[in-house]
C-alpha cells in the first residue's frame, strides 16, 4: 500500500498558507518538524498518517533523551497537533492521537527588558544625533522614527519594518498595523513618534526628489534589500551601536527587547493586560501573561499604599 504521508503534509501546509496566512517561516517549521517525526516513525516502520498516541508519545520522549529543550518539545507536539487535526478535518483519520498527549513541562522565563531611564537615554541619544545637520542626517532621523515608532506601539521589528510609505499620509494619532496572518490593530503614536516620522518624511521626500529616482519606493524605510525596504537585522545591528554610544550594554537591547519595555511599562503604569493584549498583537492572552510579574509588583505596591491595614502598619513602624 502507496506511503502518501508526504502528500498529506503537503495538503496540510498548503491549507495553512491559504486558510491561515501562516508566514512562510512558519510553514518551514512545520515542515521540519514533521519530517523529523516522520524520520522517527519511519525507523520503527510507522507512517505518518498512521501513527497511534504511543508512537507519538515514544518520539516526544526520544527528544527529551537527546536534550532537546521543552520548548522545542512543545513545538514538535504543537505541529503534530496542528496536522492531525487536518487529517481528521479531511476525513483522513477518525481520531486525533495527540490528543491525550500532555505538553512538557517548561518554565516559562520572565522576557528581558529595559528601565523607563534606558529607553529614555537610548532615545535621547538618538534624538541628539538626528538633530545633526551633518551628512548621513536621513540615517540617523531614520533611526530615530524607528525608534519612537517601536516604543510607541511595541510593534514587532518585522511589522515595523516593512511599514508602507502612505503611513506618511495619515492624519491622526493612529497607526493601522498589519501583524501575523494578516491581521490588522490599531495603535495609537505618541506626539514624539509622530514628530520624529514626520521629520523623517519630510527628509526622505526631499533626498528622493534630489536624486530624481524614476519612482518613489512604496516602503516607510526603503532599502537596497531583495524586499526592498530595510531589514530586521540591520536594524538591529544599528541599534546595538546606538547603545553603546549612549553608554548603554548592547547585548541587553534588541528590538525585541524594546517591545517587552512596552509592555513591561504600560503594565507598570496601569494598562490593562487586555489592551496590552490587543497592541501587542498576541491572539491568545497566554501569550500576554509573561508579564504577570509585572501587575503582581504593581498590585502589591496599590496594596501597600492604599489598603488601610498596611497603613496601620507603617505608623506604627
Amino acid at each position: 500500500m502507496m506511503d502518501l504521508s508526504r502528500v498529506h503534509v503537503e495538503s496540510f501546509l498548503e491549507m495553512m498558507s491559504a486558510e491561515r496566512g501562516a508566514a512562510v517561516n512558519t510553514l518551514q517549521s512545520y515542515q521540519r518538524d514533521l519530517d523529523d517525526v516522520s524520520a522517527f516513525l519511519n525507523g520503527r516502520s510507522i507512517r505518518l498518517t498512521e501513527a497511534v498516541s504511543t508512537d507519538l508519545a515514544a518520539y516526544l520522549a526520544s527528544l527529551a533523551r537527546q536534550g532537546f529543550k521543552p520548548s522545542s518539545q512543545a513545538r514538535r507536539l504543537a505541529a503534530m497537533r496542528q496536522f492531525y487535526k487536518f487529517l481528521y478535518a479531511e476525513g483522513l483519520r477518525t481520531d486525533d492521537p495527540t490528543g491525550v498527549l500532555d505538553a512538557p513541562k517548561k518554565g516559562r522565563p520572565l522576557p528581558k527588558t529595559m528601565r523607563v531611564e534606558e529607553v529614555g537615554r537610548l532615545l535621547s541619544q538618538a534624538q541628539a544625533e538626528a538633530d545633526d545637520p551633518a551628512p548621513g542626517q536621513l540615517q540617523r532621523l531614520r533611526m530615530l522614527a524607528l525608534l519612537e515608532l517601536l516604543y510607541a506601539t511595541g510593534m514587532r521589528v518585522s511589522e515595523l519594518v516593512s511599514l508602507p510609505a502612505r503611513v506618511l499620509d495619515q492624519e491622526g494619532r493612529f497607526l493601522m498595523i498589519r501583524g501575523k496572518g494578516n491581521k490588522e490593530r490599531l495603535v495609537p503614536l505618541s506626539h514624539s513618534a509622530i514628530a520624529a516620522l514626520k521629520t523623517y518624511g519630510r527628509l526622505l521626500a526631499a533626498e528622493t526628489a534630489a536624486a530624481k529616482q524614476p519612482q518613489e519606493s512604496p516602503w516607510l524605510f526603503p532599502a537596497a534589500s531583495k524586499e526592498g525596504y530595510l531589514p530586521r537585522q540591520v536594524f538591529a545591528r544599528d541599534l546595538k551601536n546606538l547603545a553603546i554610544r549612549a553608554g548603554l550594554t548592547p547585548s541587553l537591547i534588541s528590538p525585541h527587547v524594546m517591545r517587552h519595555a512596552f509592555a513591561s511599562h504600560l503594565l507598570a503604569n496601569g494598562a490593562d493586560l487586555r489592551v496590552v493584549q490587543e497592541l501587542l498583537g498576541h491572539s491568545d492572552i497566554s501569550t500576554t501573561q509573561i508579564y504577570t510579574h509585572v501587575l503582581e509588583e504593581r498590585l502589591q505596591q496599590l496594596v501597600q499604599t492604599h489598603h488601610p491595614l498596611a497603613k496601620q502598619a507603617k505608623k506604627h513602624e
